[in-house]
């Protein structure tokens, strides 16, 4: 930065400064079910104003069991477990602005999507795909991104 301008050097360290992090805004939140308290994840990570969810499936986490019922009744439970988990950080699913569905078999897209459109009627974004193999023999994955 030789011959760099005091404005191009005020410039580049204001960016400098903005992009640090620093730790104390990000919060690592454990788990608000005692059964997950020694999972190696946060169900939760807070920054900036936002939530980040871990993955959730059709599990009730009294029983630790998925629900039974296919593709329609483990959607809705996975929604549930995510209201649950936003409720417990001050959110709801109307301040979801992003979400990222995980289906065992696309071939479930139309019953997923009739359950999840009761649940987000103000369409945040959305990624979803397929893929084999999910947690505990789980048909459906949702994660997703909220705003405090």
């Amino acid at each position: 930065m030789k011959n760099a301008s005091p404005f191009l050097i005020l410039l580049f360290l204001f960016g400098m400064m903005s992009c640090q992090q620093n730790n104390q805004d990000i919060i690592f939140h454990k788990s608000h079910e005692p059964k997950k308290a020694q999972a190696p994840f946060s169900d939760v990570v807070e920054a900036n104003g936002f939530l980040f969810l871990a993955g959730q499936v059709g599990m009730n986490h009294s029983t630790r069991t998925l629900v039974e019922g296919g593709i329609e009744a483990e959607t809705k439970q996975c929604i549930e477990n995510i209201k649950a988990v936003l409720s417990e950080h001050g959110s709801s699913l109307d301040r979801v602005v992003k979400c990222t569905v995980i289906l065992k078999d696309i071939n479930d897209f139309a019953a997923f999507n009739k359950v999840y459109k009761t649940y987000f009627p103000n369409k945040p974004a959305r990624t979803t795909f397929a893929a084999s193999g999910l947690a505990v023999n789980a048909n459906i994955e949702i994660d997703v991104i909220a705003v405090k």
